[in-house]
């Protein structure tokens, strides 16, 4: 920590607690003192929570990027060979910044937190990215902008060990087709889970935390009446099921990013691209101008190839450019119905969909991939994050078209 911001700190501390303390010697017993120290401790959580003079300094510096043009690093890619690749394409291109993995898909924790540690105890940390502190000095030295990637709701790990926190069907834990387990984004307990791992990812020197699949499940609105699981302290809401979900997931948001404001790191959130063209996605809880307002970025997951029919297109993946162009009007149109709008940092599309079948797909390369930043770039939209599950790459495009 700043030695500036202890004094700051301090000082204001003292002037606020003397008064208290000079009254307390007077008119208190020797007794009570348990009681100011108290007092004393939650003034100083207040301020920790509140002060803009106080700020956590990881000790490692980034300055943010012209725009963000970003790739996505799994932990293994991020603590194997790998990553010396991804940076070399970082160095000798205009991309700048990566978005690593620090909770998983299972939900995992990427790396082994250390014993003095609050999240050692959970026992999800696994050894794929052996000294994050380094990797964030060699991405800082190579000028890097390092964003943790925290995948929140989808947690197959938490959900087998505290069933009390996921969606029951009968005595088992509702899992989806591919074998995966949410939880429950009603629960508050859950909340601080993501929110402790964040914290810990923003002391490293991360300098944005990214929430992933911050939802319900899919298909949830067909079952949430069959299902066995806990309402929280949205039990007694008056809002309709659809609204309650909504609620949930915005205050998360919302509470995830008041935690961090301490740490001096940037709140961003991924969010199904078609959120934005409806009022909300009722299904899974996400408003996408509710998120949208409670965020400093906002990542929509515009992948061509995740689109069916929309925006006239019979075949979306065959129409980078068309669907892309398409999606960015009618974002920008959304945000610009807000006060305080985010930075749009939508992801691309830079993979092949095969499943879609013959005649459905393009192979995607250079052209299809300079094609989409092409029509964010014409939409006034400059960041960009690339989305390739194997940390692939196309070689030799040219991202800043």
């Amino acid at each position: 920590m700043k030695k500036t911001a202890l004094l700051s700190r301090f000082l204001l501390l003292a002037a606020i607690a003397f008064p208290l303390s000079a009254h307390a010697a007077n008119e208190k017993k020797v007794d009570d003192f348990a009681e100011r120290t108290y007092a004393f401790e939650q003034l100083d959580t207040q301020l920790l929570h509140s002060s803009s003079l106080y700020r956590y300094d990881s000790g490692l510096a980034f300055q943010y990027p012209d725009a963000v043009r970003g790739i996505y690093v799994t932990g293994h890619s991020a603590g194997g060979a790998k990553f010396e690749k991804l940076l070399h394409l970082i160095e000798s291109t205009e991309l700048n910044a990566m978005v690593i993995d620090i909770k998983d898909d299972l939900g995992n924790i990427t790396y082994k937190p250390t014993e003095d540690s609050p999240l050692f105890e959970l026992g999800i940390g696994k050894p794929y990215i052996k000294d994050p502190r380094q990797m964030l000095e060699t991405m800082e030295e190579k000028e890097v902008y390092p964003i943790a990637r925290i995948v929140v709701f989808k947690d197959s790990v938490l959900a087998e060990q505290r069933p009390d926190l996921s969606f029951m069907d009968g005595n088992e834990v509702w899992a989806n087709g591919r074998g995966e387990s949410f939880v429950n984004p009603f629960l508050k307990e859950v909340w601080d889970h993501n929110v402790d791992i964040a914290i810990e990812a923003a002391k490293m020197g991360f300098k944005e935390i990214q929430f992933d699949y911050v939802r319900f499940p899919e298909g949830f609105e067909k079952r949430h009446e069959v299902l066995n699981y806990s309402m929280g302290e949205y039990k007694d809401s008056d809002l309709d099921p659809v609204q309650r979900r909504v609620e949930a997931v915005t205050d998360f948001v919302a509470y995830a990013r008041e935690k961090l404001k301490p740490y001096d790191v940037d709140v961003s959130v991924d969010i199904f691209g078609y959120s934005a063209t409806l009022p909300e996605a009722p299904g899974i809880g996400q408003n996408f101008s509710k998120i949208s307002e409670n965020v400093d970025v906002i990542s929509s997951m515009i992948y061509p190839s995740h689109w069916t029919s929309y925006f006239g297109i019979a075949k979306p993946d065959l129409e980078p450019y068309r669907l892309v162009n398409e999606y960015a009007k009618v974002e920008n149109a959304k945000l610009g119905e807000l006060e305080n709008k985010p930075t749009s940092r939508p992801w691309l599309q830079d993979f092949s969909a095969p499943w879609l079948g013959a005649g459905n797909y393009l192979r995607y390369g250079k052209k299809e991939v300079e094609a989409q930043i092409k029509a964010l770039n014409e939409n006034g939209i400059d960041e960009f994050l690339l989305w390739n599950a194997g940390n692939s790459y196309t070689e030799g495009v040219d991202y800043t078209p």
